[in-house]
C-alpha cells in the first residue's frame, strides 16, 4: 500500500495477522516481512502492530527490542509471556545499543540558558564513536551503525581486554587515528582502518588508532542506561585504569564553560557536549538532554551559483543553496558546499525574488543562477571530497549573513579553502 493512509492499513492487517497466529507463527512471520519480502515495512511499524495486537504498551515493547535486538524473538515473548514477559527482559550480551545523540546548539550562553544548572561539558573528540561489549572473556567492537567491526579494530580489544574492573560491560567511546608521533590524522584516515577486511597487523602499524571513552551502558551485566549521567560517569571513572576518559568539566558558570570550550577548540577537538546532570540514556533518541557546541573555522565569503526549491512551507523559495568559491586561475566559481540553514523566512523570500530573475538554466526543482550574491558562511570542517570538482565539500555549513556590501570578485578563492583546509590539521597538532 503507498500514498495517504497507507502506513494506517498495513499497521491494520498485521495487527490482525499477529493476533491469530501461534508464537512460532509470529517468529517466522516477523522474519518473512523484514527479510524477504521486503515490502518497505519499518520495525517502528512492526513493534507499533505487536503492542496492538497483544495489548503491550509501546514503549515497553520499544525497549524490549532494544535489549534483545532481535524482533522476532521478541514477537514470540509478547505472545506467549505478555508484559510481563516483555517488562522482565534481561539484557542480551553482544547486542548492540542504538547510540543516544545529541541535540545542537550554538554557543555554550544558550546551553547555560536552557539547562539552567550544573552542566558536564565534555570535549567532543573529532572521532568515531565505537560501543565495546565485554562479557565472559569476549570483546566485540560496534560503530555508531551498529555494524561489527572488531575484526579491523584488534587494538580496542587489546585495550579492554587489560582493563580489570571493565568485565561484563557495555562502554562507548571514541576513537581516532594517529599518526607516528601520537599526533591525530584526519578523519577520513580513519575510516581506512573501519572498512579494512586484510592486511590488519600491517594497517595497524601504519595507522595506530587511540580510544577515548566517555560512557557506560552495561556494567557488571547490569542495565545502566537509567541511570543518571553522572552516576554512569563515576562509575566509568572509578573503573577505568589505563585508558583515557573523555576530558569533562562540571559547571554551571559561563566564563568557566566558555573557557573549557576555548580550550577544547585549542587543542585540536571539535568542541564540546554539554549534558544535563540527570539525562539518562536514550537510546537511538536525538533529543536535548545533550547539546554539542561545536567551533567554526574562519568564516567563508561564498557566491550562490545555484540552488533549490524547498519543501513544506518553503516550496515557493529557493532555499537550499549552492555555494561556491573563486577560482583566481580562470575566474569562474567553483563549488565547495550547499546549505539551507541560517536566513530568516524574510530571508529566504527576498532572495527567491532575486534569484529567479538571474536563473541561467532549469534542472526540475534545481536552478542555476548568475552569480551575483555574497553570503558569510560559518561551517565546522573541510573535507576532501569527491562530490564536488573543487575537490572539498564543507561539513554542516551555514549562512552567517548576506553581504550585500560585497561583490562576487570579492569572494574567498579555492586556495584560501585549501588553506584553511590545512589549518585544520596544524590545530590539532596538540592533541596527545
Amino acid at each position: 500500500a503507498e500514498g495517504s493512509g497507507s502506513k494506517y492499513k498495513k499497521l491494520k492487517v498485521l495487527k490482525g495477522l499477529f493476533s491469530k497466529v501461534s508464537p512460532l507463527e509470529a517468529k517466522y512471520l516477523v522474519i518473512i516481512i523484514l527479510g524477504d519480502l521486503r515490502i518497505g515495512i519499518k520495525e517502528g511499524i512492526i513493534a507499533k502492530a505487536l503492542s496492538e495486537a497483544f495489548h503491550i504498551p509501546y514503549k515497553a515493547l520499544e525497549r524490549a527490542l532494544m535489549l534483545s535486538g532481535d524482533l522476532a524473538e521478541t514477537a514470540v515473548l509478547a505472545k506467549t509471556h505478555g508484559l510481563n514477559g516483555i517488562l522482565n527482559m534481561k539484557y542480551v550480551p553482544f547486542n548492540p545499543i542504538k547510540p543516544m545523540l545529541a541535540g545542537m546548539a550554538y554557543s555554550i550562553k544558550e546551553v547555560i540558558d536552557e539547562f539552567k544548572d550544573k552542566t558536564a561539558f565534555e570535549y567532543k573528540i573529532d572521532g568515531a564513536r565505537v560501543q565495546i561489549h565485554a562479557f565472559n572473556g569476549k570483546i566485540k567492537v560496534f560503530s555508531r551503525g551498529l555494524r561489527d567491526v572488531t575484526f579491523s579494530l584488534p587494538e580496542i580489544v587489546d585495550m579492554v581486554g587489560e582493563e580489570r574492573k571493565l568485565k561484563n560491560c557495555v562502554v562507548e567511546g571514541e576513537v581516532i587515528a594517529v599518526d607516528s608521533n601520537g599526533k591525530p590524522l584526519p578523519f577520513q584516515e580513519l575510516m581506512h582502518r573501519f572498512k579494512r577486511l586484510r592486511g590488519i597487523e600491517e594497517e595497524a602499524r601504519r595507522l595506530p588508532i587511540k580510544l577515548y571513552l566517555f560512557d557506560v551502558l552495561v556494567a557488571e551485566g547490569s542495565l545502566m542506561i537509567d541511570e543518571p549521567y553522572i552516576g554512569r560517569r563515576n562509575y566509568l571513572i572509578q573503573s577505568v585504569e589505563s585508558i583515557p576518559i573523555v576530558e569533562c568539566l562540571i559547571t554551571q558558570n559561563l566564563r568557566e564553560a566558555e573557557d573549557f570550550y576555548r580550550r577544547a577548540l585549542e587543542a585540536g577537538h571539535e568542541g564540546v557536549v554539554a549534558k544535563r546532570l540527570s539525562s539518562v540514556y536514550r537510546p537511538g533518541v536525538r533529543g536535548r538532554e545533550w547539546l554539542k557546541v561545536k567551533g567554526a573555522l574562519d568564516a567563508l565569503d561564498l557566491v550562490i551559483v545555484g540552488g533549490e526549491y524547498g519543501y513544506g512551507r518553503r516550496y515557493k523559495w529557493i532555499s537550499d543553496y549552492f555555494l561556491a568559491a573563486l577560482d583566481s586561475a580562470t575566474g569562474g566559481f567553483t563549488v565547495i558546499g550547499k546549505t539551507f540553514k541560517g536566513l530568516t523566512d524574510a530571508e529566504f523570500e527576498n532572495l527567491t525574488k532575486i534569484l529567479e530573475n538571474d536563473v541561467v538554466k532549469r534542472e526540475g526543482r534545481r536552478v542555476w543562477v548568475k552569480p551575483r550574491i555574497v553570503v558569510e558562511v560559518i561551517y565546522n570542517e573541510i573535507q576532501k571530497s569527491r562530490r564536488y570538482p573543487s575537490g572539498f565539500a564543507l561539513r554542516f555549513a551555514r549562512i552567517a549573513r548576506i553581504r550585500w556590501d560585497k561583490n562576487v570578485e570579492e569572494a574567498d578563492t579555492i586556495d584560501r579553502v585549501k588553506e584553511i583546509y590545512l589549518k585544520q590539521f596544524e590545530r590539532k597538532s596538540s592533541i596527545g
